[in-house]
C-alpha cells in the first residue's frame, strides 16, 4: 500500500506538528508531484480550505495563489487521494498518492460503510470507472461479466430494454429471480429504474448471508447497494461528457433462405408433386424480396451528461444533467431519456448534517417498430409493394402466403407513444449526539408514472371491424420509505466496536386505469372522438412492509472479526399467524497477516471469512391470504361475482439459510490479488401457487410446498502484469458456478387415494409448434428440461424418430411421435459464467478489453420449431438455411441431422422434442476501447479524454439462434425474469461503435 509523505496528510487530518504561524496574506507557492514517479501532477485542484479560493496546476505541477500563511490548502487530483496541507511562506512540495483499490478502501454496505479490511461478508464492489464500457440506459446491463456469481440476462438490443439479474443461482420457483436494488439507502425495489449510469460513483453487489441478511425478506436474492455522485468540499468542478455512435444488428449464426434457396428447398420435397399454389413455378427464384434489409438500419446513440459539483466545507453541491436517446437499428422504434440529480449537504452546526436531495427522469418511446417477426417469417416471394411501389393489401392475390397480413400496411397509420416519469426526493439528517454516537434519518418519497397512447386506424386490419381503435393506458406509483438509525462506533485498547439499531417502513401503492374506444374518423387520436365505449379497466393496488433491525461489528486488535445481524419484518401479504418474519447472520474474518508470527512481506493481505444467516421472500400476489371475488364478471349485461382466489392464511415465509465460507487475499504490494467463496444456500418452505381442481372456478392456490438447495463457488483473481513509470498491464478473471436441487415438494393423492410425491410439470409459454416443458421433480434442478428425447433421423426412409421405453426397462427408437416418452434432457442455466478483462496503459493512452462467457447451458431454440420445420408449415414462413454440419436426408442410407422434408409435413418432426435443445456456450468481446487523455491548464481544463469504443464486437458460439444470451422474459407470473427459451422473435442484440469525449476543468 502506497504511503502518504509525512508532510502531506490525508482529507481531515492536520498536521498539529507544525508552528502556529500568523495569518497574513501572502503568495503561496508549491508543486504537486505523483509519490510513485515524481512527475508534476498538472491539473490538480488547490483550494484553500472553507474558502472559493483555489488554482490548479500548470504544466510542471506548480500552484500560485493568494492565501494566509498557516491556512489549510486542499489538494486533490482525479484518481489521486486527496491530501491536506498548511501553506507555508516557502515553496513546498507535495506529493499525491494513487487512489487505487488498497485495504482502506471504504466500501458501502448495508445501511453502513466499512472499510474493506474488516469486511467478513462476500461482496463485490465496481467503481464508476469499471461500469463505463458500455452505452446503455439500463444500470442492469453494465453488471454483465464483471463480478463472479452474478448471471446476468441482458435485454434484447431494442432500445431501452433491461436485462434480468440472478446473484447465486434461483431460490425460488415462483417469483422474481431479481436483487434487491438500493440507492443511496433507500430501497427502490427490484430494478435500478431509471437511474442514469452516469451519475453512479460506485455498486456493491450482496451475496451472502453475513451481507444480506440485514435486509431481511428483501434479501434473498441478493441485494446491490448504489452510491451516486456526492458533494465535495473542494473548487467547483465541471464535468462534461458525450459519446456518440452507430449500432447495427448481429444476427448470429440465423440466416434465413433467400428466393431461390427457398424455391430449391421446396424443389427437393419427397412429395414435390403436391406443392400447390398459383405462383409455384421456376420463376420463383427470381422473386427475392428482403425483409431483413426492409426493416433494418443503422442505429444512432447520443449520451451527453453534465455535472457541477463542488462546495465550502459548511455548504456543498451536485447537480447532474444527462440526456440519452437512442433510434433502433429495426426502423419506426425512437427511445429517449432525459435524467437530473441534485444533492446537497449542508452542516449549520457541528453536530448536525443535513442532506436534501431530488432526482427525476423522464423517458419517451416512439413505437412504429417495423415487425421483428416479419424479419424472419415472411416470404422471399412476396413483397409488400406492387410493380409501381405502392402498398400492397392484405391476403394479397398476388402473394404466395396470400393468406398473411401486409404489416406496413397497417404501419403507415398505426403506432403507439408512451411517456414514462419518474421522481424521487429525499429529506436526509444526520445528528452527532456523541463522538461515537450518530443518529441517522432517511426519508424518501417516490412517484412514478407511465402514460401509453395506442392508435389502431380504421383502414387497419386490427381496426378494420371495430372501425379503429384508441387506447389510454396510465399506471402510477407511490413509494414511501422511512428509515431512523442509531449508529455507534467506539474503540478501546486494541478492541472496536460497531454497529446500528434502526427501524424502517415501506409502503406501495399503485393506480390503474385502462380505456378503449373504437368508431372515430381516420387521422384523429383522441378518445372523445370515439363512437363507442369498448372497454373500461382500473384498479389500485398497496402493500405495506415494516421492520426492526440490528447489526454489530467487533474487531480485536485488526485480526480478528465478528459480526452479528437480526432483523424483524411484517410485511401485508401474510395472514395475522405469519405477519412477521425473523432473520439473523453471524459471520467471523480472520485477518492472518496481522498476526505477530505472520512474516512474509510480500503478503499484503489474507483473510478467510466465514457466515451463516437466513434471509427470506413473500409471495408475487399481495393478498394470497384472503378469499377473493371478481365482481367485474357480467351476463348479459348483469354485473355478478365470482369466486377468484381461495386464500391461504396460514402461508409463511420463505427462508433461505446460506452457509459460505471465503479467502481474500492480495500480494506483492497489490499486484496480485485474489478472492474465493464457496456457498451452500438451502430454502425452505418454497413459495408456489400449486394447481387444484377447477370445480369451484379457481385452479391455483398459494402454498409453501417444499425445499431447495443452491451450492456454488466463486473465483476472481487479478494481477498487474507490468507495473513502471510509464506502462502499466493489468489482467483479470472471474468464474462462477452453481448447482441447483430441488429437496422436497408437497405430496398430492394419487389415483388410489394415497398422498404421494408427484413432480410438477410446467410449460414456456410458446405457442403455435408446441411448448416445451420444464420439470420439478426432488433430486433434479428446478430449470430441468422436460422433453421427447430425439433420436436422429431414420437412414431408411429419412422419418424423424425419437426414444421410448421398453418393457426391460432399456430404450428404443420410434417414428411415431405420440409413443415417444418424456426424459430430462439436461438443463438452461450454465456450469460456469463469468468475464475477463484486460487494460494496458502507456502513459496518458489506454487500452480495455471486457470480454464474456458461458459455459454448460441449454437454450430451447423455440424458433427452429418454425424455421426448421421439414416442410410443416405449407407457403407459410420463410426457413433458416442449414448449418454447416447440418444435412438433410435425400435417399436410403443417408445418414442425416434433418429428417426428410416434405410439402405440409405430418411427420411431427417440429413438435417439441431435444431436437432444439442447443448448448449455450459463447465467448463473448463485450467492449474494446482506445482512450487518450490531455491535460490542458493553461485553459483550466484539469483533463480532456477522447476515447473510441466498439461494443458486442464478436461472438464465438455454436448455438444457431440470433444470440446465446437470449433476453430476459415474463414468466408465466409476468415477472421479469431469465427464461431458458428463444422464441420466434428475438430482437437481436447490436454491434456499437462509439466516440467519447469527456471534459473535467
Amino acid at each position: 500500500m502506497t504511503s502518504v509523505p509525512s508532510f502531506a496528510n490525508p482529507t481531515g487530518m492536520i498536521d498539529v506538528s507544525l508552528p502556529n504561524v500568523t495569518q497574513q496574506a501572502a503568495k503561496i507557492k508549491g508543486r504537486v508531484l505523483d509519490t510513485k514517479t515524481g512527475e508534476p501532477v498538472i491539473g490538480a485542484n488547490v483550494i484553500v480550505k472553507g474558502t472559493t479560493n483555489g488554482t490548479i496546476t500548470n504544466f510542471d505541477g506548480e500552484y500560485e495563489l493568494d492565501a494566509p500563511v498557516g491556512s489549510i490548502l486542499s489538494i486533490s487530483f482525479i484518481g489521486y487521494q486527496p491530501v491536506e496541507v498548511k501553506a507555508t511562506a516557502d515553496t513546498q512540495t507535495v506529493k499525491l498518492a494513487e487512489d487505487a483499490e488498497t485495504l482502506d478502501e471504504v466500501v458501502v454496505v448495508g445501511y453502513s460503510v466499512q472499510r474493506k479490511e474488516s469486511l467478513t461478508g462476500s461482496m463485490q464492489s465496481l467503481k464508476s470507472d469499471k461500469l463505463k464500457d458500455v452505452t446503455s440506459p439500463s444500470v442492469e446491463n453494465l453488471l454483465n461479466g464483471k463480478a463472479p456469481g452474478v448471471y446476468v440476462a441482458p435485454g434484447s438490443g431494442q432500445p431501452g430494454s433491461s436485462g434480468a439479474v440472478v446473484i447465486r443461482g434461483q431460490a425460488t420457483i415462483s417469483g422474481t429471480t431479481a436483487p434487491l436494488w438500493v440507492i443511496d439507502g433507500v430501497i427502490v425495489g427490484n430494478d435500478a429504474g431509471q437511474l442514469n449510469p452516469a451519475d453512479i460513483e460506485s455498486m456493491t453487489i450482496l451475496k451472502d448471508a453475513a451481507s444480506t441478511a440485514i435486509y431481511g425478506s428483501q434479501g434473498a436474492n441478493g441485494v446491490i447497494v448504489i452510491t451516486t455522485k456526492n458533494a465535495r468540499a473542494e473548487k467547483m468542478t465541471i464535468n462534461l461528457s458525450a459519446k456518440m455512435g452507430v449500432s447495427n444488428l448481429t444476427n448470429g449464426n440465423l440466416e434465413m433462405m433467400d428466393g431461390a434457396e427457398f424455391y430449391d428447398y421446396y424443389s427437393s420435397f419427397q412429395n414435390v408433386d403436391a406443392v400447390s399454389f398459383p405462383r409455384w413455378n421456376p420463376e420463383l427464384r427470381n422473386s427475392n424480396f428482403d425483409w431483413w434489409d426492409l426493416a433494418t438500419k443503422s442505429g444512432f446513440t447520443q449520451d451527453y451528461n453534465i455535472s457541477l459539483q463542488g462546495g465550502s466545507e459548511k455548504l456543498q453541491s451536485f447537480l447532474s444533467l444527462g440526456y440519452y436517446d437512442e433510434e433502433g437499428a429495426v426502423k419506426g422504434y425512437d427511445y429517449s431519456r432525459y435524467n437530473f440529480r441534485f444533492k446537497a449537504t449542508y452542516k449549520p452546526f457541528d453536530w448536525l448534517t443535513i442532506k436534501p436531495s431530488l432526482s427525476g427522469s423522464r423517458r419517451d418511446i416512439e413505437d412504429r417498430q417495423y415487425s421483428v417477426t416479419a424479419m424472419y417469417s415472411m416470404l422471399p416471394w412476396d413483397s409488400p409493394y406492387d410493380e409501381n411501389g405502392a402498398l400492397v393489401p392484405h391476403q394479397y392475390k398476388g402473394w404466395v402466403n396470400n393468406t398473411a397480413t401486409n404489416y406496413l400496411y397497417d404501419l403507415q397509420w398505426n403506432h403507439s407513444e408512451s411517456r414514462y416519469y419518474e421522481f424521487s426526493g429525499n429529506f436526509d439528517f444526520d445528528i452527532k449526539i456523541t463522538d461515537w454516537l450518530t443518529f441517522s434519518s432517511v426519508n424518501n418519497y417516490r412517484y412514478s408514472n407511465l402514460d401509453d397512447h395506442g392508435y389502431t386506424d380504421p383502414r387497419s386490419n386490427g381496426g378494420e371491424n371495430t372501425q379503429g381503435r384508441i387506447s389510454e393506458w396510465r399506471q402510477d406509483w407511490t413509494r414511501r420509505y422511512t428509515n431512523q438509525i442509531l449508529r455507534f462506533n467506539k474503540s478501546f485498547g486494541k478492541h472496536a466496536v460497531n454497529g446500528l439499531v434502526a427501524y424502517e417502513f415501506n409502503d406501495y401503492q399503485m393506480n390503474y386505469i385502462d380505456v378503449y374506444g373504437t368508431g372515430f374518423v381516420p387521422g384523429f387520436e383522441e378518445l372523445q372522438v370515439t363512437a363507442k365505449p369498448e372497454k373500461t379497466a382500473g384498479y389500485r393496488t398497496e402493500w405495506a412492509v415494516q421492520s426492526y433491525l440490528f447489526n454489530a461489528n467487533y474487531a480485536y486488535d485488526n485480526k480478528y472479526l465478528a459480526q452479528l445481524s437480526f432483523r424483524r419484518d411484517g410485511a401485508s401479504n401474510f395472514g395475522d399467524d405469519s405477519k412477521y418474519g425473523n432473520f439473523f447472520s453471524i459471520s467471523a474474518g480472520w485477518n492472518i497477516n496481522h498476526e505477530s508470527w505472520f512474516n512474509a512481506d510480500w503478503v499484503d493481505n489474507l483473510k478467510i471469512r466465514a457466515s451463516y444467516g437466513s434471509v427470506g421472500n413473500r409471495p408475487s400476489d399481495l393478498y394470497p391470504q384472503y378469499n377473493l371475488y371478481s365482481v367485474d364478471a357480467s351476463y348479459d349485461g348483469v354485473p355478478g361475482a365470482l369466486i377468484n382466489q381461495i386464500g391461504n392464511k396460514t402461508l409463511t415465509w420463505e427462508k433461505t439459510f446460506t452457509t459460505g465460507i471465503g479467502v481474500d487475499a492480495s500480494f506483492f504490494q497489490n499486484r496480485l490479488r485474489f478472492n474465493f467463496d464457496y456457498y451452500i444456500k438451502n430454502t425452505d418452505n418454497i413459495l408456489y401457487r400449486v394447481p387444484v381442481t377447477g370445480l369451484t372456478g379457481v385452479t391455483r392456490i398459494w402454498r409453501n410446498i417444499g425445499e431447495m438447495k443452491n451450492t456454488g463457488y466463486e473465483i476472481a483473481i487479478g494481477g498487474d502484469i507490468i507495473r513502471s513509470k510509464d506502462w502499466t498491464w493489468s489482467l483479470d478473471l472471474n468464474v462462477g458456478h452453481n448447482s441447483n436441487e430441488l429437496r422436497d415438494l408437497y405430496k398430492q393423492l394419487d389415483e388410489n387415494g394415497n398422498y404421494v410425491m408427484k413432480p410438477i410439470i410446467s410449460n414456456d409459454g410458446t405457442s403455435i409448434a408446441g411448448t416445451a416443458q420444464r420439470l420439478f421433480e426432488v433430486g433434479e434442478p428446478i430449470d430441468t428440461y422436460w422433453l421427447k428425447d430425439w433420436a436422429g433421423v431414420n437412414p431408411e426412409n429419412g422419418a424423424p424418430m425419437w426414444y421410448k421405453d421398453t418393457a426391460n426397462g432399456g430404450r428404443e427408437t420410434t417414428s411415431n411421435y405420440s409413443e415417444a416418452n418424456y426424459y430430462k434432457c439436461g438443463s438452461a442455466s450454465p456450469d460456469l459464467f463469468g468475464g475477463f478483462s484486460t487494460t494496458l496503459v502507456w502513459k496518458n493512452v489506454d487500452f480495455g478489453a471486457v470480454f464474456g462467457y458461458s459455459i454448460g447451458g441449454h437454450i430451447y431454440n423455440y424458433s427452429r420449431q418454425e424455421y426448421d420445420s421439414d416442410g410443416t408449415y405449407a407457403g407459410d414462413r420463410n426457413q433458416m438455411k442449414l448449418k454447416d454440419g447440418w444435412t438433410r436426408w435425400q435417399k436410403p442410407g443417408d445418414i442425416a441431422t434433418h429428417p426428410v422434408a416434405k410439402y405440409n409435413n405430418q411427420d411431427k418432426g417440429n413438435s417439441p422434442s431435444s431436437r432444439y435443445l442447443e448448448k449455450s456456450d459463447y465467448l463473448k468481446l463485450r467492449s474494446l476501447t482506445l482512450g487518450y487523455n490531455i491535460k490542458l491548464p493553461q485553459y483550466g481544463i484539469q483533463n480532456l479524454r477522447i476515447s473510441f469504443t466498439g461494443e458486442n464486437l464478436f461472438t464465438i458460439t455454436d448455438y444457431s439462434g440470433v444470440d446465446p444470451e437470449i433476453p430476459a422474459g415474463n414468466n408465466a407470473d409476468n415477472i421479469l425474469s431469465v427464461m431458458g427459451t428463444a422464441g420466434p422473435a428475438v430482437y437481436p442484440s447490436t454491434r456499437k461503435y462509439m466516440f467519447g469525449l469527456n471534459l473535467t476543468f
